[in-house]
C-alpha cells in the first residue's frame, strides 16, 4: 500500500522479481518435501527436519540442520531473512 493508502497493483512478472537479490525465505521442511528442490543433492531422509534458504523468486540458497546457521548464510550474501512457514 501506498502512504495515501491506495493499493498498488504488481503485474505477475513484477511480483516474481520482489525482493529478488534483498530478501531471502527461510523455512523448516522435511526431508520428503525437500527431495526434488534443491538439483543434485542426494536422496534425504524423508523424516529428517532441515532449514532450507530460498532466494525471492523461489531458487534454492542453501539446506542446514541448524536454523542460526541457514540464517547465517542469508547475511554473508546480503540477504534479509525472512522466515515463512
Amino acid at each position: 500500500m501506498t502512504s495515501n493508502n491506495e493499493v498498488q497493483i504488481f503485474s505477475e512478472a513484477e511480483l516474481a522479481h520482489l525482493g529478488e537479490g534483498t530478501v531471502a525465505y527461510l523455512r523448516e521442511m522435511g526431508g520428503k518435501e525437500l527431495n526434488g528442490k534443491f538439483p543434485g543433492l542426494p536422496e534425504i531422509a524423508p523424516d529428517a527436519r532441515l532449514w532450507a534458504l530460498f532466494a525471492a523468486n523461489g531458487q534454492p540458497i542453501l539446506i542446514s540442520d541448524a536454523r542460526d546457521r541457514a540464517i547465517a548464510g542469508a547475511l554473508e550474501n546480503d540477504l534479509t531473512p525472512v522466515s515463512i512457514h
